[in-house]
């Protein structure tokens, strides 16, 4: 006991059972012993959460052993979620790999990092323009008025949103090659200094989802490309970060789901999970040992998520960052900081609250659910009520 204190510290008798019908918590304590360095604002004061139950033991007397400064929380009544931080990677959704149909000398590359829209050349074979355009189907054959098929649907779809065809000409989702859409080929071709012959050639056009954003180039300029030979990878704009999530953690996390990415910057910013793996691999261990029963890392599944703001992302690829991942909410919650938990001699753990006249007393509590990220647990017992104050060890 630290002198100064106006009364010892006794231990209150009554031992608290796990209330009924309170959402078990999905997060074992596994995940709380195991830390997480955060920072919580409690009552106006930042309480340094250095590893819950960090050395705090009540002694048989009922007193604390705990030698470090303390200040004072409030128990307080809340909305909670068992949140808990994971790694992750910011990067970019979808990778492609781009094959060439075309064989000759490659006379036109892109650049790494640079973008490459619907209708423009992705790259140039014997002088002539290869354009991308967006379809989930590769091209296979060669297409001339006549050809049927879906994609014939794709090259439609795309002569209409590049304006080289009216609705009046083209049917969206047509899958027909007409005199329409050769003539349409004819306004594509001349745009991009081919020749308007009105019809495609198996090289002459890649089909990709998206816009492509190069990343690597796989030949070189001026040397000899041959059919199915990689020319070039590629991945989407679009913004995307990919968690290697616990796959005994799998079901404590759905499609749709909130979440907030901590950035390399230390910011955060809001995402949606729009995807949740269900193939587990095992990562390669980096322990170095021949046993892989005891140093093999867990299995994963791959959790993908999409930033609400892409532009809040900045330019960052393939960067470290965290995602805090709720897993339960509890509503009306009896919250206190982690470290204000008390481990017991015989077991359990309890708070040190501090009455109006300054005595200070040990209460047993249960623990529900705990919030990782933020540093709280709720906790339930008769003897503990929103407002009263507790003790937390401070940071020296």
């Amino acid at each position: 006991m630290r002198s100064g204190m106006a009364r010892s510290v006794r231990t209150e008798q009554t031992v608290v059972s796990e209330p009924s019908g309170r959402p078990r918590p999905r997060l074992g304590r596994r995940w709380v012993l195991a830390g997480v360095v955060a920072a919580v604002v409690v009552a106006g004061a930042v309480v340094g959460i250095l590893r819950p139950f960090s050395g705090r033991r009540a002694t048989g007397s009922g007193a604390t052993d705990n030698a470090s400064p303390t200040s004072l929380a409030t128990v307080f009544s809340r909305a909670l979620s068992s949140q808990t931080n994971v790694n992750a990677t910011l990067g970019y959704a979808e990778a492609y790999t781009v094959y060439s149909q075309a064989k000759g000398t490659l006379t036109a590359l892109p650049t790494a990092g640079q973008v490459v829209q619907q209708g423009q050349v992705l790259y140039g074979v014997d002088g002539n323009p290869v354009v991308l355009l967006f379809g989930s189907t590769p091209a296979w054959r060669d297409l001339s008025q006549g050809s049927r098929g879906p994609d014939v649907v794709q090259l439609n779809n795309d002569l209409l949103a590049l304006g080289d065809a009216s609705t009046a000409q083209i049917t969206p989702g047509s899958d027909s090659f007409t005199s329409a859409t050769a003539g349409a080929v004819e306004q594509l071709q001349a745009a991009l200094g081919a020749s308007q012959t009105g019809t495609l050639t198996l090289g002459q056009v890649v089909f990709l989802p998206t816009a492509a954003r190069i990343t690597t180039l796989s030949a070189n300029l001026g040397g000899q490309i041959a059919s199915g030979q990689p020319v070039l990878q590629a991945t989407s704009t679009a913004r995307q970060v990919t968690v290697a999530l616990d796959a005994a953690r799998q079901s404590e996390i759905k499609v749709g789901d909130q979440v907030t990415i901590t950035l390399p910057n230390k910011q955060t910013t809001p995402g949606v999970v729009s995807s949740v793996g269900t193939v587990a691999t095992t990562p390669p261990s980096t322990s170095g040992s021949t046993n892989s029963s005891a140093s093999s890392n867990p299995p994963t599944v791959t959790v993908e998520v999409n930033p609400a703001d892409p532009t809040a992302t900045g330019n960052w690829d393939q960067a470290p960052v965290q995602v805090a991942i709720t897993t339960a909410t509890v509503n009306n919650a009896l919250v206190v900081p982690v470290n204000s938990l008390v481990a017991l001699a015989g077991g359990g753990y309890a708070v040190e609250v501090v009455s109006r006249n300054d005595a200070r007393h040990l209460v047993t509590v249960s623990l529900g659910i705990f919030d990782d990220a933020a540093g709280l647990v709720q906790v339930s017992s008769p003897g503990l009520a929103a407002g009263q104050r507790i003790v937390v060890p401070t940071s020296r």
